[in-house]
């Protein structure tokens, strides 16, 4: 199945309106986040540039445009990381159904710490490996290993959970707030070892998938919900369909193959050698085809006029 180029996936979060008040703040992490990068190339200037012979410039500037994109996002994470350390420090987030409106503090800071995450996430996007991805979960509070399999979903940036060989499948969700009529709700979200999440389901806050637990594709969790360890669930919303017996001890010797490769050879020999039969008797009534109509231009030319 092909993925379009555009397609947005690993951290993620809400595209919210910029409101007035927080644009200020939107561009001085942008601001502030290219100063260490323009630093970069002041000093890549003054060491390379030569007025007569600028050939090492312009030959190493590729290398340096990607170690600078990869400051730019370390310097974006940085700097973010600051003001979110700081906004905790003043409001901390916190799990809970709040009121959709903003003086509500918790729904006020929810969309500070959504603006502040925005920009150094975007830019981590466009790098085309994943490792900067995990690094931004990490560094705003996600808990995963290297070694889960996160980057073909939407995955949140706080209150989630994850345990060791997780797999989020193609454009799954998972989410850790959910924006209902005029109510936010923020809960937190644990998946624990060895789950998988089928392409294209969607994990509501506050669910709770426990060990070697399968979601299928396609499915959906309800808020709160709890997912039994070993068994595979599907459907909106996402029910019990049978025990999980893949990871089940002797699992190999019950789906082994018994392949028959000399039958499955002498099939395809005959196959081929028809096909050839085929292709010979083809040339053969071509070119039989081909003398007849010569044969007729000939016996015309003949005939007197």
């Amino acid at each position: 199945m092909s993925v379009p180029c555009s397609l947005k996936v690993g951290p993620f979060t809400s595209n919210i309106m910029l409101r007035k008040r927080f644009i200020a703040l939107y561009i001085a992490i942008i601001w502030l986040s290219f100063i260490p990068v323009l630093m970069e190339f002041w000093f890549y200037w003054q060491i390379l540039w030569n007025e007569t012979n600028a050939l090492h410039f312009y030959l190493f500037l590729p290398l340096f445009g990607l170690l600078a994109y990869v400051s730019l996002v370390f310097s974006g994470l940085f700097i973010a990381k600051i003001f979110l350390l700081v906004i905790n420090a003043i409001h901390p987030p916190k799990e809970g159904v709040f009121e959709r409106s903003y003086s509500d503090k918790d729904y006020r800071y929810w969309n500070i710490r959504l603006i502040v995450k925005k920009y150094p996430i975007w830019i981590a996007h466009k790098f085309p490996f994943p490792f900067l991805d995990n690094i931004c979960l990490r560094l705003f509070g996600v808990k995963t290993s290297i070694l889960n399999s996160l980057f073909e979903g939407w995955v949140d940036t706080e209150f989630i959970e994850f345990g060791k060989s997780v797999i989020v499948g193609q454009a799954s969700i998972i989410q850790s707030s959910l924006v209902v009529g005029n109510l936010l709700i923020v809960k937190k979200v644990v998946i624990k070892d060895n789950v998988k999440i089928g392409a294209h389901s969607v994990v509501m806050p506050g669910t709770l998938i426990e060990e070697n637990c399968v979601l299928a594709a396609h499915s959906l969790t309800t808020v709160e919900q709890h997912l039994d360890k070993n068994w595979i669930y599907v459907g909106i919303p996402a029910e019990k369909y049978k025990v999980n017996s893949f990871n089940e001890d002797g699992l190999e010797e019950l789906i082994e193959l018994n392949i028959d490769v000399d039958g499955i050879r002498e099939k395809y020999e005959k196959l081929y050698e028809r096909g050839e039969r085929m292709q010979v008797g083809l040339l053969q009534r071509k070119k039989e085809k081909e003398e007849k109509v010569e044969q007729e231009k000939e016996r015309w030319q003949r005939i007197p006029t």
